[in-house]
C-alpha cells in the first residue's frame, strides 16, 4: 500500500507539481488549498506525512501543526513546512510546534522529495533507499557501485562512503566532523576529507559538480 502525503498549499500550480512528482515516486497524494479542508482531511483520510504551507488564505499553517500535535490520533504524523516565511523566528516557531523539517520557497522539487523520504525513513515508515540517480549516474548502495550506463566507476571504499553520506542527506549540508566520525572513523585532519572530495569529484565527471562546498562547515550534494 502506498504511503499517503497530504499537501496543504494554496498555490494550485505548485501543489499539482509536487503531487505529480510524488506520485511518480509511488506515493498517494491528497491536495488541499485551504486550511479548513486540510483539517477535515486529516480526520477523514489520515496521511503518513503532511507538507504544510504557513500562509493559507483561511487558516494559519502553524495552527494546523498545533492541531495535529495536540490530537492523540494525529500527533505522530510527520510535518514538513513548505513556506516563503524564511525568518529565523518563523523557523524556530515551526520546529517548536513539532515540525520534522522546514523548507523555504523557492525550493527544488527533487530536494523536497529527498527530504520527504528522509523524514519517512527517520520515523520508520519508509524503507531505506538503496538506489540513487545523480544525472546520468546510478548509485547502488547494496552493491556499492556507481554506474554510468554499463561502466562501473572506480571509486575507493572511502570515496563511496562519502558519496553515500552526501546522497542520504541530499540537499542538506554534511559537516566535515560527521564525515570524519561516521565515515572515515579515525583521527584525521579536515584536509583529508577535502582530498577525498576532490578525487571523488574528478571521478564522477560532470556530476561531480553536484558536490558543493559549504564554507566553514562541510559539503552538500544537489543538482
Amino acid at each position: 500500500m502506498s504511503l499517503r502525503v497530504l499537501i496543504v498549499e494554496d498555490d494550485k500550480d505548485l501543489a499539482e507539481l509536487i503531487a505529480y512528482n510524488l506520485r511518480k515516486e509511488g506515493y498517494e497524494t491528497i491536495l488541499s488549498h485551504r486550511g479548513t479542508l486540510a483539517v477535515e482531511l486529516l480526520r477523514s483520510q489520515p496521511p503518513d506525512l503532511v507538507l504544510l504551507d504557513v500562509m493559507l488564505p483561511d487558516y494559519d499553517g502553524f495552527k494546523i501543526a498545533q492541531h495535529i500535535r495536540n490530537n492523540p490520533e494525529l500527533k505522530d504524523i510527520p510535518i514538513i513546512f513548505i513556506t516563503a516565511r524564511d525568518m529565523e523566528q518563523d523557523k524556530l516557531k515551526g520546529f517548536s510546534l513539532g515540525a520534522d523539517d522546514y523548507i523555504t520557497k523557492p525550493f527544488s522539487v527533487k530536494e523536497l522529495i529527498a527530504r520527504v523520504k528522509a523524514v519517512l525513513r527517520r520515523v520508520g515508515k519508509e524503507k531505506r533507499q538503496t538506489l540513487f540517480r545523480l544525472g546520468s549516474l546510478e548509485v547502488d548502495l547494496e552493491k556499492k557501485e556507481v554506474r554510468r550506463g554499463s561502466q562501473i566507476l572506480d571509486l575507493t571504499p572511502t570515496e563511496f562512503l562519502i558519496l553515500q553520506a552526501l546522497l542520504e542527506n541530499y540537499g542538506k549540508p554534511v559537516s566535515r566532523e560527521y564525515l570524519i566520525e561516521r565515515v572515515l572513523k579515525r583521527d584525521v585532519y579536515d584536509r583529508t576529507v577535502d582530498v577525498h572530495i576532490k578525487k571523488l569529484r574528478e571521478k564522477l565527471g560532470e556530476e561531480g559538480q553536484a558536490i558543493q562546498t559549504v564554507r566553514g562547515f562541510g559539503y552538500k550534494i544537489s543538482l
